[in-house]
């Protein structure tokens, strides 16, 4: 599994750990089962903080993406393939919202009124 970070990016490197995550789980490269590489070692080869992988790592337990298994670390969940499109395509539908001026709460509203159709 590739994780790329820019560090010029104003994006935080958690957020972008968990997004490269999130992406490869979404293409189907990390299926289900799998289990991501040790926070001290992923950390080391983006030259990292280690704290800043496991923020990635509590991003995606999160979104229901991975499960965080004692003596085992991070595997990537049952429901995660499903779940990461559609983590992807609400962070995208939030992000043109906001592009577009909506408040915080006119997204929620635009959100209920769609769950009612």
């Amino acid at each position: 599994m590739l994780v790329r970070i820019d560090h010029a990016s104003p994006v935080g490197l958690g957020e972008q750990v968990a997004a490269s995550v999130r992406r490869a789980v979404a293409e189907g490269s990390l299926p289900k089962g799998r289990r991501l590489p040790a926070a001290r070692a992923l950390a080391k080869s983006l030259d990292i903080n280690m704290h800043t992988v496991l923020r990635g790592y509590q991003i995606l337990k999160e979104e229901g993406l991975i499960e965080m298994r004692p003596g085992r670390g991070a595997v990537v969940s049952a429901a995660a393939p499903d779940r990461a499109l559609a983590v992807d395509a609400c962070r995208h539908f939030v992000h043109l919202a906001r592009h577009a001026g909506l408040s915080g709460p006119e997204i929620l509203s635009m959100v209920e009124t769609h769950l009612r159709s």
